[in-house]
């Protein structure tokens, strides 16, 4: 598996692929030249690929203050950016087919955060969300912007989050409380994993973003969006304490992505292979 990014444009991902597959989506509605002429302040643009959401998702800034920015790359190979009085650094790797996003967060301590990777997906009407179990989910800005409703996995009030297709006319965004999820599309699987470092703590989740071609009003698409959330709300401004993430009293906060792809075949039924 490989990864490539574009420190100019935010730090966003551009590549997430095998030699079979590319796994991020991109917006054919979007130019080059829209994404590329966003300044700092801007409404977010809905390019595609994987956008960095920091220090929130939705709120105070649209989809936070480093999408829109330039980031700086260090001697070491890492890449950081600032929002106000925090520093978010981000480290990739790839090892034995495995990406890794590292991330620290530095700041005053105690400061409140929220970090998604904004992962927008190439996935067809057939693909489906794994996760274990039946863990707690919210859906956000349901029903009207501002609006949170308690839910259950796969239940997103009325449409399940874990079926991507075919468009029915429906947007939904939730917040679910697990640390896994493993999106299966034919025969490919995308396992995602993540947590914070040994030593931290902090809640973890990840935002199902699924538009069947139901956003926006005036003119509908389809965009799947899977987002490893560091904390368990997706607005910084409605969020209770114990939703967000805090770094600790020396004012640093350190978490991790990993990604990993591999292919289903049929042996004796379906199994996973890798």
């Amino acid at each position: 598996m490989t990864v490539r990014t574009d420190l100019a444009l935010g730090g966003r991902w551009t590549s997430l692929a095998t030699p079979e597959r590319e796994w991020l989506w991109r917006n054919p509605r979007i130019s080059d030249g829209e994404r590329a002429a966003v300044a700092p302040g801007d409404a977010f643009v809905d390019a595609g690929g994987g956008e960095e959401c920091f220090p929130t998702l939705n709120g105070p800034s649209d989809h936070g203050e480093v999408w829109s920015q330039p980031w700086s790359a260090d001697r070491d190979g890492a890449a950081r950016v600032r929002a106000g009085d925090l520093s978010l650094r981000r480290r990739l790797s790839v090892d034995d087919g495995v990406v890794r996003a590292s991330y620290t967060i530095d700041g005053p301590p105690g400061a409140s955060v929220l970090h998604a990777v904004h992962m927008l997906l190439d996935v067809g009407p057939g693909a489906r969300l794994e996760v274990p179990g039946r863990p707690e989910a919210l859906v956000v800005e349901w029903p009207e912007r501002g609006r949170t409703v308690p839910s259950t996995w796969p239940d997103g009030d009325g449409v399940p989050l874990d079926v991507l297709g075919p468009d029915d006319g429906t947007a939904r965004c939730a917040v679910v409380a697990t640390d896994r999820v493993d999106v299966v599309d034919g025969a490919d699987r995308l396992s995602l994993r993540w947590g914070v470092e040994p030593g931290y703590a902090a809640p973890v989740s990840f935002v199902v973003w699924r538009n069947l071609g139901g956003w926006p009003k005036d003119a509908p698409y389809r965009s799947i969006g899977v987002e490893p959330l560091l904390g368990a709300e997706s607005n910084l401004d409605r969020a209770a304490p114990d939703q967000l993430a805090h770094l600790d009293e020396s004012g640093r906060l350190a978490w991790w992505l990993e990604a990993r792809s591999s292919r289903i075949r049929r042996a004796a039924g379906w199994g996973r292979q890798g």
